[in-house]
């Protein structure tokens, strides 16, 4: 993992925090985000420090496949795979990107609202 420095979802990859991982593979980690929008309100993220999509690097295509993956895994152990649930990447200010640490949201546990902008 790159050091981001005072990166807050570095510091909790890191260890800083004592954050409970719910989930993790070889490049990403999976954990309750602290202000939940949804019964369920997953985080993954790469273990190494990525601002947004267009910063992935040459190991893209891997790196976004296991994050899917990885949120898949997580989605199906909370309870989400029979009701269903919503898999959102906010990338950059306009679309509400306020760590930037690229992460995926998994949010589900009830029927969401239809209106995203």
């Amino acid at each position: 993992m790159s050091d981001g420095g005072d990166c807050i979802f570095c510091r909790i990859i890191r260890g800083d925090f004592g954050t409970e991982f719910v989930g993790e593979s070889a490049r990403a980690v999976a954990f309750q985000d602290v202000q939940p929008q949804a019964p369920v309100h997953l985080l993954v993220a790469p273990r190494r420090h990525v601002p947004a999509l267009r910063d992935l690097g040459p190991d893209r295509e891997a790196v976004a496949g296991e994050l899917l993956a990885l949120a898949a895994d997580v989605a199906e152990r909370a309870g989400l795979h029979d009701g269903g649930y919503r898999v959102v990447i906010n990338d950059g200010p306009d679309a509400g990107q306020t760590v930037f640490h690229l992460h995926v949201h998994v949010l589900g546990g009830k029927r969401l609202s239809e209106p995203m902008g």
